[in-house]
């Protein structure tokens, strides 16, 4: 049976490490897009790397963090809370940069003439810098009181032991199951999704709306404009579908795990879910390099200029069909 349970771990551990390396490089290269690309400088595009931030840091931080715990050290509680409480941090600074996201979105449809006078870059990063702190807010209440410390010192002292509690270390043992769901899902996650589905329900209507009335107008420039918002807000959308479709099964199974504590769930239904929620750190680089031709035109520049073992061949020897190509890719 130990066996058994040792190549599970080792399993489980070799997929959080592919997760990894594919999260880690791939939010990097979208911050270095965003970066060397003046194009990619606007409110959208600073959220974009806020939540490139946070994805790097579920790569590097909080699945090194899942491999201890699944190692199941003996920890003091509060280190245990500690290793536990990061995760929460950075799901929130996500959830709070695609909500961040989905309002930009919708004020340049709705407002497009001052959108650049009231969306100033100094408010988008007061914006990223308040998603931030609310976001340590809400990850660290367990740090504040909110745990299970009580129940694990019960037990401690069940046992004759005395001083503080030495636990194995698990996610379910010291946060706590009303805090995830009262809190954290009915309050943080669930609400900001449902009011993201409606901004881009209302941003679709707004830009087909836009696309109708213009379509009969001589001049191109609104529907070229509400065009091209309608291809980045069907990206962003994608964004927001696969992080609900990512996180909502583990929120599920921990509503199961409060409201019907003798349910047995799975282990591997938990195992997929967990999975889910640290792939999602690796999904966004690959839907910006698919369906935004700016970050798939950066992303093969910086590739081209740093990684590239031969140098390109000069851009004057390739045929005129060539050039052609590649200015419409």
């Amino acid at each position: 049976m130990s066996h058994s349970i040792s190549a599970f771990q080792a399993a489980y551990i070799g997929i959080e490490v592919l997760i990894a390396l594919v999260s880690v490089p791939g939010n990097v290269l979208v911050i270095w897009a965003v970066k060397v690309n003046q194009a990619l400088r606007d409110a959208t595009f600073c959220f974009i790397v806020s939540l490139a931030v946070a994805d790097v840091a579920v790569g590097a931080l909080v699945i090194p963090l899942a491999i201890l715990i699944n190692i199941g050290p003996q920890t003091y509680f509060y280190t245990c809370l500690m290793v536990a409480c990061p995760v929460l941090i950075l799901t929130q600074s996500s959830i709070l940069a695609l909500l961040a996201i989905a309002v930009d979105r919708y004020l340049r449809v709705k407002i497009p003439l001052r959108y650049k006078t009231v969306v100033t870059p100094r408010r988008a990063a007061v914006a990223i810098a308040g998603c931030w702190i609310l976001s340590l807010v809400v990850g660290l209440t367990p740090m504040f009181g909110w745990n299970n410390l009580s129940q694990v010192e019960m037990a401690w002292a069940a046992n004759g032991s005395a001083g503080e509690p030495v636990i194995k270390c698990e996610f379910e043992k010291v946060i706590s199951m009303e805090y995830m769901v009262y809190f954290n899902f009915f309050v943080w996650v669930l609400p900001p999704l449902l009011l993201m589905v409606l901004i881009y329900l209302e941003v679709f209507y707004l830009i087909r709306k836009q696309l109708n009335k213009k379509v009969s107008a001589s001049s191109g420039d609104p529907q070229k404009y509400y065009g091209k918002e309608l291809k980045i807000a069907k990206s962003l959308a994608l964004i927001l579908f696969l992080f609900a479709l990512s996180w909502l099964p583990l929120h599920i199974l921990n509503c199961i795990t409060l409201f019907c504590p003798t349910c047995r769930t799975p282990t591997i239904l938990t195992y997929i879910a967990i999975f889910l929620t640290h792939g999602n750190s690796a999904m966004n680089p690959i839907v910006y390099a698919f369906r935004i031709q700016k970050f798939r035109v950066t992303f093969l520049k910086i590739w081209n200029d740093h990684f590239r073992c031969q140098p390109e061949p000069p851009s004057d020897e390739d045929p005129p069909e060539e050039k052609k190509e590649a200015r419409n890719s």
